[in-house]
């Protein structure tokens, strides 16, 4: 993946970082970043999901009154318009702008006259003029109501709900109009004080000095997210794989961004709970508003403590959509391997933590073994590179036609270089698995209990497979391996791995016994 990030573009990111605008002497006329700052437009600096989950969700929205779909994650949108504004005191409206926005983060300054343009006030409107709010400020007031092939129907608007409308009419009397097909039209009048057609900012400002400003504005914005989406085609061996990567972006912020300079931020960002700008969004406001006009993909740098992703051009992210583009270039033949792994008490309920005298608890376990393929994460195989939370889709060609066929997927969370890639893939067909319990005792006076295990695995392939055997004891913390048929590792303070290999057309079997003592 390329890191290219340039020089001005750099330098730019130092300026604003320190809370003001490029400055003449620090960036050329010619360069992207001088370009950018005289220049109207909007950037989007998109943050990852917690965790990488960025699947939607539906949740009802209040403001709307209805079930929408969300996009885990959230966006800063940094946008500059220019506009006229007169000596002195001037009202200033932005519409087009998300309807998700968290009215305590937005910013205004002027990048024509920065010291002597102050904000005296400001305000999110989102009282959007749907068919129900303009009734609802129209009640008691009169309106007039159209039907097909029947009189129309006047007078003064009592109430309404969503299959009827209550007025009164000139002489007194109160109807009931339906609200069906028949009605062709409502008429009200002008629109109502307080209702707006599309979400607005709008900002009381003292400006120093008359004429054309360039003004930047910067916001948070939820419903917004993106993640990773990797294909991961096997080769005809199993022991190496290409891999490709697009970023998903999903919006349902409530605005479309046209021709947008887009970052992508993917990391744990932590946000406090109650609303304000938190540290990450802040350091995202403060950052270049231009992209490099380098290359047309993403250039990836350290950002904090996080990976910070700029596409080399500009894209357009439209409303509720989602968008997919390329996150680094395929990377050819990197080694894999697939892991085999019996794990008897997957599915079985965990105890609590206390001891666990019942006898039957984990006395039998599934019959399934698991499938996992294992990724490095080196540059001397082919990668070594930060990987974004997402989904690994892991494909293998069919020789018959040349097709790839899914083989398994899984999600990852933010991986680092040098760390490995665990994609779980499924369950083997050829493979089968048994747990039982073979002998159980318990002494309380002498404070023991002791069991014994017998697994086995049956492999109906035609080739030997080496199986990693994974057993919990799960009884107590205190407890030790008496007897045993194979030598195991010790993975954690009550997990063990017995590696095992089973022939073709064969089967392994292991037996231990466990005491447990408190």
């Amino acid at each position: 993946m390329s890191r290219r990030v340039s020089v001005a573009a750099a330098a730019a990111a130092a300026a604003l970082a320190v809370g003001g605008s490029i400055p003449a002497a620090c960036a050329s006329p010619s360069s992207p970043a001088a370009q950018a700052a005289a220049e109207e437009g909007v950037a989007v600096t998109v943050y990852s999901a917690p965790g990488g989950g960025g699947q939607p969700q539906n949740v009802f929205d209040p403001m709307r009154g209805q079930w929408v779909q969300t996009s885990p994650g959230f966006a800063v949108v940094k946008e500059r318009r220019k506009m006229a504004l007169q000596q002195g005191r001037n009202s200033v409206r932005f519409d087009r702008v998300a309807a998700q926005i968290d009215g305590s983060t937005v910013i205004f300054r002027s990048l024509t006259d920065p010291a002597g343009t102050t904000v005296l006030e400001q305000g999110f409107e989102y009282d959007l003029a749907d068919a129900n709010r303009i009734l609802e400020r129209y009640l008691d007031r009169p309106i007039a109501v159209h039907r097909n092939n029947q009189a129309s129907a006047e007078g003064t608007l009592l109430s309404f709900d969503h299959g009827q409308l209550v007025l009164r009419d000139p002489s007194g009397s109160v109807r009931i109009v339906r609200r069906d097909e028949n009605i062709r039209e409502i008429v009200c009048g002008d629109l109502p004080g307080g209702l707006v057609t599309k979400p607005t900012l709008a900002w009381l400002v003292n400006a120093g000095q008359a004429g054309e400003h360039l003004i930047e504005t910067a916001y948070e914005t939820s419903n917004m997210g993106w993640e990773a989406d990797y294909t991961a085609v096997i080769s005809a061996d199993e022991k190496s794989a290409d891999l490709s990567a697009w970023v998903t972006i999903r919006n349902q912020s409530g605005a479309s961004y046209e021709n947008a300079a887009l970052k992508l931020v993917a990391g744990d960002v932590h946000r406090a709970p109650q609303p304000g700008m938190n540290r990450g969004a802040k350091m995202a406001r403060e950052a270049a508003f231009a992209a490099a006009d380098g290359a047309e993909g993403f250039t990836e740098k350290a950002f904090f403590e996080y990976h910070l992703y700029t596409l080399g051009r500009r894209t357009s992210i439209p409303d509720r959509s989602l968008k997919q583009i390329e996150l680094f270039d395929p990377v050819r033949k990197i080694p894999v391997k697939k892991v085999y792994v019996y794990d008897g008490l997957r599915d079985q309920p965990w105890w609590g933590g206390g001891l666990n005298f019942d006898q039957s608890f984990g006395a039998t376990g599934t019959p399934k073994v698991g499938v996992y393929l294992e990724i490095d994460n080196k540059k001397d195989h082919g990668l070594g590179i930060p990987l974004p939370a997402g989904r690994m889709r892991v494909q293998k060609r069919d020789e018959a036609d040349g097709f790839p066929e899914l083989v398994g997927e899984d999600a990852i969370d933010h991986t680092p270089k040098d760390e490995k890639v665990r994609l779980k893939m499924g369950d083997a067909f050829d493979l089968v698995g048994e747990r039982r319990q073979k002998d159980f005792a318990v002494e309380h006076n002498a404070h023991w209990i002791r069991e014994t295990y017998e697994i086995k695995v049956r492999n109906h392939k035609a080739e030997a497979v080496d199986v990693l055997v994974a057993e919990r004891m799960y009884r107590w913390v205190n407890w030790t391996l008496e007897k045993k048929s194979h030598e195991f590792e010790k993975k954690d303070s009550q997990l063990v791995h017995f590696p095992i290999s089973v022939p073709a057309n064969g089967e392994t079997v292991i037996t231990y016994t466990v005491k447990y003592t408190w």
